[in-house]
C-alpha cells in the first residue's frame, strides 16, 4: 500500500505518480469531443451541492447563476477572474481552476487548505510563529490577507479560512498585478485565490450535519437557504457551524465557530448582496513550526508527537460584512460597485523552536497580540460593443484598500527540548517588552489605490479573442514605533502593471492561449550596514511569460500551462556595502492538470508540476544557480471516485499527493526528502424515512508515516498524521 516515505531517490515516487496519471490516458482517449455539457456523478443518490438556477445576472455580471460545474461535479465551468468578471475557463489566457461545494462536502473539508490539497500545482504550510494557513503557487507565497473574497481584496481571514459557508474556491495560477492588484502584504506573485459565498438556490435547503475527527474532536453544521418573492428575488443563506476536541496530535486542541449569512436579490436590472461573517479558531498546544540551526536536517519525528508547549495558544476571530451591487444600464452595459469591512483580533501565547540536525535545541515563548481593520472597495463599468467585425468586452474601474495594524509582543527566555522528547514547562516569564498589551499601538498602516482598464477584442465568432488591459496602482505603507507612535518610515510609490493575452481556438474543444502578465510587491528598505541606509526601492516588478493550452471533451477536461516568472530581489553588495535591485528569482515550470468523469461513475481529478526555480544575482555571486528555498521541483496529485455498481449510493475515493524534496537555506546545504501521502474515503447516500441521508468517511495519511511537508520560508513543518473524519448529512 502507497503511504508517506521519505525516499532517498526522488524516482520511485515520481514513477508512481506518472504512472497513476498515464493510466487514465485511456479513459480520456475514449472521450468523444462534444460540446461542453454538465454531467450528474453516475447516477448515484446524494445531497447535491445548491445551484442558484433562477433570473438575475447575466454574461457581465458577478451576481446570479454561478459558472455550472464540469462533468462529475468537483470543479466548475467558470471563475471569476479579477477584474475581467466571471469567465468559462476556455475563454481566458490564463490558468484556472475552480473547486465547488460539492468537492467541499465530500471531503468534509474544514478550512482552505483542506480544498487546496487538491491542487497539482497549490501547496499549503504555515506561517512562521502561529498557525496562518500559507499557500505556495507557482513557487511563490499567498498570504491570508490577499486572498480575495467575492472578487473583494482583504476580506479573508488573516490565518486560516473555514469553509462552511463557502460555494466555491477559485485558483489562478500565476502573476495578477493587474486582474486582482499588488495585496496588502505583497504575496500572490505566483497566483491568487478567491472564496465564492454560498448562495441561497431555488430550491429549500435545510441540511444539518454532524461529525467526528480523530482524536476526540466532534463538530455540527447547520446549512440552510431560502427564496421568497414572486420571482424568487430574495435570497437567504446561513451557515453555522461548531468544532471543538484533540487533533490527531497528541494534546493539541482546536475550537472552531462559524456564523454566516448571505442575502442576495436578483431583479430584472438590479443585483445585489449581503454577506455577513463571524468566525472564531482556538488552537491549544499546537504544533509548531521548526527552526534548524545546524549543518542537518533531523528526520521527522513520529507523526502524532507534539513538541509545542502546554501554556501555548493561539485564538483568532474575524468579523467581515460586505456587499455588492451591479446595475443594467442598458443590455450592453452594466455597472457594479462593492465594499467591504473585515476587523481582525488574535492573541497568542507561542512556543517556537529551534534545534540542530539531532533534533536538540531550544524551545522560547514569545505573546503577541494583534488587531487588523481593513477597509476595501471596487467600483467599475463593464460593456460589450461591436466595431465593424471585431467585438469588444471593456472592463474599468477604481479599487482601494486600507488596513491598520495594532500589536505588541513579549519574549522569554528559552528552556532546552528535543522533537523527539519533548519537555514540558510552566509559561515563563517574559525578558523584553515592546509596546503596551492593554492599549495595543499602531505598527503600521497601509493603503492601495487603483484604476484599470482592459479590452478583450474578439473576431471569428470568439475564436480569437485579444485581452489589453493595464492597471495603475499607488502603494502607501506608513510604519510607527511601538513606544512612542512616531512614524518610523514612509513608502509612497506607483506603478503600471499592463497585461497582454491571447486565446485561439483552432477546434470547438482546444484553447490555445498565451499572455505577459506582471506581479508587484512593495520594495525594501536599504539596512544600517548599507552605505545608501534607509533609501526605499521602487516596487518589484515580477514579469510572468505563459504559453498553454486547454481541453473540453465534454466529460473529461485538461490543460497544460508553460510558464516562466522572474522576481527581482535586493541585494547588499559585499564589495561596496551598496543595498539594490541586483538579484533575480526565475521560476519556470510545467502544468498538466486533469479533470472530470470520463464514464458514467468514474471521476478524476489531479495532474503534475515541474518548477525549477533558481536564484541569480545572489550576493557575491554565492548561491548563484542555487534552488530558491522551499520550492519543490516535482508535484502531483491524483484523485478518484468510483459509484460501485454493487451497491447504489456507494461511491469510494482515493488520492495520491506527491512533493519532491525542498532546500531549506539558499546554499542548498539544507534539504527534506520528498514526501508522498495517501487518502481514501467513502460516502454512502440513502432515505432514512423519506429523508436524503449521507453517510461519509475519509482517512488522511494511511499508512501514518511522518515526514516533513514543507520547507518554505527556512522553516520546518511537520506533515498531519493518520487522521480519521466521519460524518453524516441530512437533508430535511
Amino acid at each position: 500500500m502507497i503511504g508517506v516515505t521519505e525516499t532517498a531517490g526522488r524516482g520511485c515516487g515520481r514513477a508512481a505518480m506518472l504512472g497513476m496519471l498515464l493510466a487514465t490516458t485511456a479513459l480520456v482517449a475514449g472521450a468523444v469531443p462534444v460540446k461542453a455539457q454538465q454531467a450528474g456523478s453516475g447516477g448515484a443518490v446524494q445531497l447535491s451541492p445548491v445551484v442558484v438556477e433562477g433570473e438575475g445576472g447575466n454574461a457581465k455580471s458577478d451576481i446570479g447563476t454561478p459558472p455550472p460545474a464540469y462533468a462529475g461535479g468537483q470543479v466548475s465551468r467558470g471563475a471569476r477572474v479579477g477584474a475581467l468578471g466571471n469567465r468559462d475557463i476556455m475563454d481566458v489566457p490564463f490558468s484556472v481552476i475552480s473547486y465547488t461545494e460539492e468537492l467541499i462536502q465530500n471531503q468534509q473539508a474544514e478550512t482552505l487548505a483542506d480544498v487546496l490539497e487538491n491542487d497539482p500545482g497549490v501547496r499549503s504550510t504555515y506561517g512562521f510563529g502561529n498557525f496562518a494557513e500559507l499557500f505556495v503557487i507557482r513557487g511563490f507565497p499567498v498570504n491570508g490577507e490577499d486572498i480575495t473574497v467575492d472578487g473583494l481584496a482583504g476580506m479573508a481571514p488573516r490565518q486560516v479560512s473555514a469553509v462552511e459557508s463557502l460555494g466555491q474556491v477559485e485558483v489562478l495560477r500565476g502573476s495578477n498585478a493587474f486582474l486582482n492588484g499588488i495585496g496588502l502584504s505583497s504575496s500572490g506573485i505566483g497566483g491568487g485565490i478567491n472564496l465564492v459565498p454560498k448562495r441561497a438556490g431555488d430550491e429549500p435547503l435545510t441540511r444539518l450535519t454532524f461529525g467526528w475527527e480523530q482524536e476526540s474532536r466532534i463538530g455540527a453544521h447547520l446549512d440552510i437557504g431560502r427564496r421568497y418573492g414572486d420571482n424568487k428575488e430574495f435570497g437567504v443563506r446561513a451557515n453555522v457551524a461548531l468544532r471543538d476536541g484533540e487533533t490527531a496530535i497528541e494534546n493539541e486542541q482546536r475550537d472552531a465557530m462559524l456564523g454566516a449569512l448571505a442575502l442576495d436579490y436578483r431583479g430584472e436590472r438590479l443585483r445585489a448582496t449581503l454577506d455577513l461573517s463571524n468566525q472564531r479558531l482556538r488552537v491549544d498546544q499546537g504544533r509548531p513550526t521548526v527552526r534548524l540551526n545546524g549543518t542537518s536536517v533531523p528526520g521527522a519525528p513520529d507523526s502524532d508527537i507534539n513538541y509545542g508547549q502546554p501554556y501555548a495558544y493561539s485564538e483568532m476571530r474575524e468579523t467581515t460584512a460586505q456587499t455588492r451591487v451591479e446595475y443594467d444600464f442598458t443590455d450592453n452595459l452594466m455597472g457594479y460597485a462593492a465594499v467591504g469591512v473585515r476587523d481582525t483580533r488574535e492573541d497568542g501565547e507561542f512556543a517556537s523552536l529551534t534545534v540542530n540536525g539531532n533534533g536538540d535545541g531550544t524551545v522560547g515563548r514569545m505573546y503577541v497580540p494583534r488587531e487588523d481593520f481593513t477597509t476595501s472597495g471596487i467600483a467599475g463599468l463593464r460593456g460589450e460593443a461591436v466595431t465593424g467585425m471585431v467585438a469588444h468586452r471593456l472592463d474599468g474601474g477604481v479599487s482601494g484598500a486600507h488596513t491598520e495594524n495594532r500589536n505588541s509582543f513579549d519574549f522569554a527566555a528559552s528552556n532546552p527540548t528535543s522533537i523527539y522528547n519533548p519537555v514540558d514547562y510552566s509559561r515563563p516569564d517574559a525578558y523584553l517588552f515592546s509596546g503596551s498589551q492593554t492599549d495595543l499601538p499602531k505598527v503600521s498602516e497601509t493603503e492601495l489605490r487603483s484604476v484599470f482598464f482592459s479590452d478583450t477584442l474578439s473576431v471569428y465568432d470568439d475564436r480569437v479573442q485579444l485581452t489589453l488591459g493595464a492597471r495603475h496602482q499607488w502603494l502607501q505603507v506608513e510604519n510607527f514605533d511601538r513606544s512612542s507612535g512616531a512614524r518610523t518610515s514612509n513608502y509612497d510609490e506607483s506603478e503600471t502593471s499592463p497585461v497582454v493575452g491571447i486565446v485561439v481556438k483552432p477546434l470547438d474543444y482546444l484553447s490555445l492561449y498565451a499572455n505577459r502578465i506582471e506581479g508587484l510587491s512593495q520594495g525594501d528598505s536599504a539596512p544600517s550596514t548599507a552605505v545608501n541606509v534607509g533609501e526605499v526601492l521602487p516596487p518589484y516588478v515580477s514579469t510572468q511569460y505563459e504559453v498553454g493550452a486547454k481541453l473540453d471533451f465534454g466529460r473529461v477536461g485538461a490543460s497544460v500551462a508553460v510558464f516562466q516568472i522572474e522576481k527581482p530581489n535586493a541585494v547588499l553588495d559585499p564589495a561596496t556595502q551598496y543595498y539594490g535591485v541586483s538579484g533575480e528569482q526565475e521560476n519556470r515550470g510545467i502544468e498538466l492538470m486533469l479533470f472530470g468523469e470520463p464514464m458514467k461513475g468514474l471521476r478524476l481529478l489531479g495532474g503534475l508540476t515541474f518548477i525549477e526555480a533558481e536564484l541569480n544575482g545572489t550576493a557575491g555571486g554565492a548561491n548563484d544557480g542555487n534552488t530558491a528555498v522551499g520550492v519543490p521541483e516535482f508535484l502531483a496529485n491524483a484523485g478518484v471516485e468510483w459509484d460501485t455498481p454493487f451497491l447504489r449510493g456507494l461511491t469510494l475515493s482515493g488520492r495520491v499527493i506527491h512533493t519532491g524534496s525542498q532546500y531549506v537555506n539558499d546554499a542548498n546545504t539544507l534539504e527534506i526528502p520528498d514526501w508522498t501521502r495517501l487518502d481514501i474515503g467513502a460516502r454512502y447516500a440513502t432515505m432514512i424515512r423519506e429523508q436524503p441521508v449521507v453517510f461519509r468517511a475519509n482517512i488522511e495519511n494511511v499508512t501514518d508515516e511522518a515526514y516533513w511537508s514543507s520547507a518554505q520560508g527556512g522553516y520546518l513543518v511537520q506533515g498531519r498524521p493518520l487522521t480519521a473524519k466521519f460524518s453524516v448529512a441530512v437533508d430535511f
